[in-house]
């Protein structure tokens, strides 16, 4: 059985996007680009469902961690698809337990890459999800369990002069 975790998080970013030009509700943007090999495979679906419901449920609070990291950044500022790009990670960070989060932000920046404007807004998502997650992890917020979904590596140890 085939992924589409990638092109669900397309269409759910499409369905994002159309929500901040029209008005209309996000389960109606998000429905019309579903397809049917999506709309087929009860996976597929799982994921989408559990992906847009958390960023619908949880969108205010996602809009906070991003606006607490975009210094000098007002959220009215920020490229309509890098915020939606940043909410649907934020979204998967957060509440979705079973991706590394290595994979949700490299997924970011391989959208961003592909749908943004311009080259540095994979730099941008990169950085502050980069710095969320850092704070998120600090803060212990972070729950994921499992081998690959946190990164147990241990701090380098700073470097010593040898000839003291």
């Amino acid at each position: 059985m085939k992924t589409y975790r990638r092109q669900i998080r397309e269409k759910i970013l499409q369905a994002l996007y159309t929500l901040e030009l029209r008005d209309t509700d996000i389960d109606s943007a998000a429905g019309w680009l579903l397809t049917p090999e999506i709309l087929a495979d009860p996976k597929a679906m799982k994921f989408f469902n559990l992906l847009l419901g958390n960023i619908k449920e949880h969108m205010e609070e996602i809009d906070r961690y991003i606006a607490a990291h975009t210094f000098n950044w007002d959220m009215s500022r920020i490229a309509i698809i890098d915020k939606n790009i940043l909410r649907m990670a934020m979204a998967e960070l957060l509440y979705c337990d079973d991706i590394p989060p290595k994979v949700s932000i490299n997924e970011a920046i391989e959208i961003a890459k592909k749908f943004s404007s311009t080259d540095k807004s994979s730099k941008f998502v990169n950085g502050i999800l980069d710095a969320i997650f850092n704070a998120l992890k600090e803060e212990g917020k972070i729950n994921k369990n499992g081998r690959g979904l946190i990164d147990h590596t241990p701090p380098r140890a700073a470097k010593t002069d040898a000839k003291s």
